[in-house]
């Protein structure tokens, strides 16, 4: 896959080659592309004249990055206390249901949706739950999440 770095050298220039920096410019660069490409990494590394393995350590060291590709409506439902008793894990499997995806297969072919289950949203006076590209549903169901995978795809949202 060949990714236009125009984008790239125009957050690189903000910043300059300052180490400092380096979180800052990945987030920006996961904001763009929805995930960090290894050919990203690499030019990075490159103009910020630091080791591909130390750009990796970071991108790998914080949970928010993401070397795989996301999908453009990223959902994350919360399984911590307050909402697992209040039952998230079947409002998880419904929405699993409906895109065909499991544990190991995140994101939908299509490239239009990814799931993630996370410890905690801190919403827990919500239970249950989820996010959709940071935009939080509170006292979700599995009738409502159903609702809202319509919504997303029709464009309603």
């Amino acid at each position: 896959m060949s990714v236009d770095l125009t984008k790239v050298d125009e957050i690189l220039s903000r910043y300059g080659s300052q180490q400092r920096h380096l979180i800052t410019i990945l987030q920006e660069i996961q904001a763009e592309y929805r995930y960090l490409p290894r050919e990203v990494l690499e030019h990075v590394a490159d103009a910020m004249n630091i080791s591909t393995a130390k750009i990796y350590s970071v991108a790998t060291f914080y949970e928010n990055f993401s070397l795989e590709p996301k999908g453009k409506y990223v959902i994350k439902i919360c399984d911590g206390t307050a909402c697992h008793v209040r039952k998230s894990i079947p409002i998880l499997e419904k929405i699993r249901e409906i895109l065909s995806l499991n544990e190991r297969k995140v994101t939908t072919d299509d490239m239009l949706f990814t799931v993630e289950t996370v410890s905690c949203l801190g919403a827990c006076g919500l239970a249950p739950v989820l996010t959709v590209n940071d935009a939080v549903y509170p006292a979700m169901t599995p009738e409502k999440a159903e609702k809202l995978i319509s919504d997303l795809r029709e464009g309603e949202i």
